[in-house]
């Protein structure tokens, strides 16, 4: 038995993953291919799905080269003349006439492709590293992105028209390779796995390209107005990292104007701001036929819960397979206790057996699994599980619009992982000194999982500025003192002297409340990540109504 280490990332590995989507598949519906008969299992969420003829029609192999270096490099052409470098990894024991499925594997966003194939780990993000893979029986391609590593060209945010298209030309050049798995000519037997930016590109080829038979994208988006510009503020403190770690790189005029003009004004501009939701994958899920398992972190503060929520709704009302899993981790620091570090890994593994391999023997597990505060692992078959009772909590008051001030905070005892501090600590949220605050007791045990729903009735006036007005909302966890799930909320509000009323969702999250239990409500002036909002003035809120939802059913993993 294989012992498997957990690896360090850097700043670029750690970041995320832009993408976007292109027409490819000859037809438009979400049933745009599939090469053979899939029945889904109980556990993926549907039953007796079958995926239609994949027809996809392909200019053939791509020019490539080998460099000379390792017997892994190679440069490959991209539809434009672009070279990208790629990195081939036959399975060892696929020789002679053996066959055997291959996985594309894309690296986190400022990154090359991964060429380790000796270590057996589960990453940062319990990413599967080759030699897993190797072991599972699957040749691998990992590649750098174009802009990123030694491929060329210019950093796209994974354009429809441009990093999608890469994507298909590695498909080309894969199904040509020595010992690939083939459905039909031009048509290899392919997965995919990757974290953040590996996560993305997987939604957008998936969408593009019918050949793709199984995806797991790891902490990807839905949008990126959602995720990077909520209530259309600006998520600095991960822009400002994003940006750093693609320094030195040709990016499109785009990336720099939007990052530029959000440090210096809180705000992009209306052409950035269609340019990035243009982005995607957006409502080009709904091209996604290919089985999906969704890996999310509950404390992450980059693309949240409700990204990969969004996504699985979209596939499961298609009856395409889809299973959610939740874990303590992703783009930001696990401070509470984080459950099984290997569950990533091994459900990764398990759902590229049954519907890569069609091995009904492996076992998916539940459709849908979280962790909560205490590292204990909760599953249903389905998502949302049955709902429980709201728990409600109703407060007013006054909040000045002065600079906001935080506690520092440590992990509890037990932690799962640090491993992100020196990345995302900066930027982890953390309870306000001065807030306005709301107490939400509870009488008997439940479990809090969803988006609470916050209502608010207001007046006040802003100060001096041009920057936008933002209230932001947390829940503080009285026995911690920790921000749950590390998640703030930004608030749009007007402040004109006249009364008005906000109902908002705030980010979802998961916790375990026990009798006499409290969680705090707090409304601050400022949300540690976020760009700072004009400060000045204040906000009389006549009314804070907050709902938080609970979930019924949920067992024991």
């Amino acid at each position: 038995m294989q012992t498997r280490q957990f690896r360090p990332f850097g700043v670029a590995a750690v970041l995320f993953t832009f993408v976007s989507v292109s027409a490819a598949c000859s037809g438009s519906s979400p049933s745009s291919g599939s090469k053979k008969p899939v029945t889904a299992s109980p556990s993926s969420g549907s039953s007796g799905y079958v995926r239609p003829a994949c027809r996809q029609t392909r200019p053939g192999p791509p020019g490539a080269v080998a460099t000379g270096g390792a017997p892994s490099e190679y440069d490959v052409t991209s539809f434009d003349g672009t070279r990208l470098r790629v990195h081939w990894f036959p399975n060892p024991k696929a020789t002679g006439s053996i066959m055997m499925p291959t996985i594309l594997k894309g690296p986190g966003w400022g990154s090359p492709g991964d060429k380790d194939t000796k270590t057996h780990s589960y990453g940062l993000f319990g990413d599967v590293s080759i030699a897993d893979l190797w072991d599972a029986g699957y040749n691998v391609l990992t590649w750098d992105p174009r802009g990123f590593g030694k491929s060329d060209g210019a950093v796209s945010v994974d354009s429809p028209d441009v990093e999608g298209r890469d994507t298909q030309v590695l498909l080309d050049w894969v199904a040509v390779r020595p010992n690939v798995q083939l459905d039909a000519p031009g048509d290899p037997r392919v997965g995919m796995v990757g974290g953040s930016y590996g996560g993305g590109i997987q939604l957008v080829l998936a969408a593009i390209d019918c050949r793709v038979d199984a995806i797991v994208p790891t902490i990807a988006w839905h949008s990126l107005t959602t995720s990077l510009f909520k209530a259309a503020t600006v998520k600095q403190g991960w822009g400002d990292l994003l940006y750093a770690a693609a320094s030195g790189r040709k990016l499109d005029p785009h990336i720099t104007s939007a990052h530029d003009a959000g440090d210096a004004t809180g705000a992009i501009s209306a052409e950035d701001a269609a340019w990035f939701a243009s982005r995607g994958p957006g409502d080009l899920v709904n091209r996604i036929n290919a089985p999906t398992l969704f890996v999310q972190g509950t404390v992450d503060t980059l693309f949240t819960l409700d990204e990969a929520v969004t996504n699985s709704s979209i596939l499961k009302s298609h009856g395409v397979p889809t299973a959610m899993l939740w874990y303590c981790g992703g783009h930001g620091v696990c401070l509470t206790k984080g459950g099984d570090a290997a569950l990533v890994g091994t459900a990764t593994i398990s759902w590229l057996q049954r519907y890569l391999k069609g091995d009904t023997s492996a076992q998916l597990g539940p459709g849908f699994t979280t962790v909560d505060q205490n590292g204990a692992e909760l599953a249903s078959e389905t998502y949302p599980p049955s709902p429980g009772p709201a728990v409600t909590a109703h407060g007013a008051g006054d909040l000045p619009l002065t600079k906001t001030n935080f506690v520092p905070v440590h992990a509890v005892s037990g932690a799962s992982s640090s491993a992100l501090g020196g990345v995302a600590g900066g930027i982890t949220p953390t309870p306000a000194s001065n807030a306005l605050e709301v107490g939400i007791p509870f009488s008997g045990p439940l479990l809090v999982l969803g988006a609470p729903t916050l209502t608010l009735t207001y007046s006040g006036m802003a100060g001096a500025g041009d920057r936008p007005t933002r209230v932001f909302a947390q829940l503080v966890d009285a026995t911690t003192g920790l921000v749950l799930g590390n998640q703030v909320t930004p608030i749009d509000i007007e402040l004109d002297g006249a009364t008005h009323t906000a109902t908002v969702p705030l980010e979802m999250v998961v916790f375990s409340a026990s009798p006499g239990a409290t969680l705090t409500l707090q409304l601050t002036s400022s949300g540690v990540g976020y760009a700072p909002p004009r400060l000045g003035g204040h906000v009389m809120f006549s009314s804070v109504d907050v709902s938080l939802p609970t979930a019924n059913g949920m067992r024991a993993r």
